[in-house]
């Protein structure tokens, strides 16, 4: 998130209406432009190539792809991104900048390998058991790899504060696949639903190869010190837990309902709930304005805050520390307050917006039934997830994996329940889940403001540790002095 407090400050600090809107049309760029301008590309797309008058198995089967590639690329690239993340500040922080290609190659082994262990034997299922062509497959496939990448490298580029980067990459990749889109379709006749595949596809790997261009061209040298960066794979091995329990968190309630009477099978491979999935969507977009006001406030506010505490345990006295503290507890308490309200006055209004226009799209019936327990439970994540993030700021993984881990299990197990609710409590999952995770955070946080001084100047060694065997208990050997110096017992008593 470092980076862009600055700007934000600027913006924000002339305290005017169109400057607020500026400063939130820049966070919104920032953090969340490039989902939407993947969906708007493919809405584009749909409209224009006239996707809705095409055969039903195809559309069927492009979306269950799509869907599928978008949830198992965000679950192969998350939970390694915490402890890269950690990696890369100790190593900009150092200086040490040559550490920084020997982890951008040791996470993107790590990266892909696991999306490999994770989609190849999908691919042989689709390809043996649901009949799909093979052309496709692979088209789905290298998609699937493409999006893994754009994943991964956007860490390096958020590193690099290159933010706006990001987006406009977004944005010359989705361009690249419309254009592309059309060509194919218009110009070869290619099958719509296909050509819409593999156009995003491409899409997705031109924006993969600018951010890597980037990269590389951020930084140039290599010392080679790929067991360093293991290192922190194995020490830091928690934040790998609270990444992976936190993404899978955000689906395993689709996974639930994917196998109820809802569910669909396409090309006897993929199996998914549409009506669920569709209200999960809306539900995330009503609440995902979250994300952009967290961040924007963290940065304009309490990362000042943080700093000049950090300043005062390195090099001030024991009373500038005690009253830095304090300010920083109370910018987080008033941070996480007006996070609360803000988003929910945007909740409540893009909520009555959903309800007065989904209708007018299509979106009626059961949506509109599932939507608002959902919409609940998007709102309470989104404010947890705030909590996660401020106990990594103290180093409090306990807290934090505590939290992703509960969150997970009951957003599990209790929409195992919901699912023979009625359908306005389908979304119990979410809520219980999220807020069991937001209260284990609060507790967490608090707990840390009353022990930050132990946390702080308790946990240091005076000396120098290491694993070797017990030294003997022996302090004086009168016989082996008197041998040694040769003098009588008489003498040395």
């Amino acid at each position: 998130m470092a980076g862009i407090g600055i700007k934000l400050s600027k913006i924000f600090g002339k305290e005017t209406i169109t400057t607020n809107l500026i400063g939130f049309g820049y966070s919104t760029m920032v953090t969340v432009a490039p989902m939407f301008v993947i969906i708007g590309n493919i809405l584009l797309m749909s409209y224009f190539l006239r996707f809705d008058v095409t055969g039903y198995q195809g559309r069927n089967l492009f979306a269950a792809t799509i869907l599928y590639i978008f949830i198992f690329s965000l679950l192969a690239a998350s939970p390694y991104n915490a402890v890269i993340s950690r990696y890369l500040s100790d190593v900009i922080y150092d200086e040490t900048y040559d550490d920084i290609l020997p982890c951008y190659y040791t996470g993107l082994f790590v990266t892909i390998l696991t999306a490999c262990v994770m989609g190849i034997p999908f691919c042989f299922w689709e390809y043996f058991v649901g009949k799909v062509a093979l052309y496709y497959v692979f088209t789905g496939y290298c998609g699937y790899i493409a999006l893994v990448l754009v994943f991964y490298s956007m860490l390096y580029l958020s590193i690099c504060k290159d933010y706006s980067k990001i987006s406009i990459f977004f944005f010359t990749g989705m361009l690249v696949a419309f254009l592309l889109a059309m060509l194919l379709v218009k110009g070869f006749d290619v099958e719509v639903s296909y050509g819409m595949l593999l156009s995003l596809t491409i899409g997705f790997a031109v924006t993969a190869i600018m951010e890597m261009a980037t990269i590389r061209r951020y930084f140039q040298r290599n010392n080679n010190s790929y067991k360093k960066v293991l290192g922190y794979f194995k020490r830091y091995w928690k934040l790998i837990v609270i990444n992976l329990c936190y993404t899978l968190g955000l689906y395993v309630h689709n996974f639930v309902f994917w196998n109820t009477k809802l569910r669909m099978v396409v090309a006897d491979s993929f199996v998914m709930a549409p009506t669920y999935d569709v209200a999960t969507c809306i539900a995330m977009f009503t609440n995902i304005s979250a994300t952009v006001i967290f961040i924007a406030r963290i940065e304009m506010y309490f990362h000042d805050r943080y700093k000049a505490y950090s300043e005062a345990v390195t090099g001030g006295r024991w009373m500038d520390v005690q009253n830095t503290k304090n300010r920083m507890f109370r910018q987080l308490a008033t941070e996480l307050m007006n996070l609360v309200r803000l988003q929910f006055i945007i909740s409540v209004v893009i909520f009555l917006l959903m309800l007065i226009f989904l209708p007018r799209f299509g979106f009626a019936g059961l949506v509109l039934q599932i939507y608002p327990s959902l919409a609940a439970g998007y709102f309470i994540l989104f404010v947890m997830y705030s909590e996660i993030i401020l106990l990594y700021y103290y180093n409090d993984l306990d807290g934090a994996v505590a939290t992703a881990f509960l969150f997970c299990l009951l957003t599990f197990l209790v929409s195992l329940v919901a699912r023979n609710l009625p359908a306005i409590w389908y979304g119990l999952g979410v809520i219980i889940g999220s807020l069991t995770g937001f209260v284990i955070a609060y507790l967490r946080l608090r707990w840390v403001e009353k022990h930050l001084d132990e946390h702080i100047f308790c946990r240091g060694t005076l000396f120098p540790t290491k694993y070797a065997a017990k030294p003997s208990a022996l302090v004086f050997d009168r016989k082996k002095l008197q041998e040694s110096s040769g003098v009588d017992e008489k003498t040395l008593s």
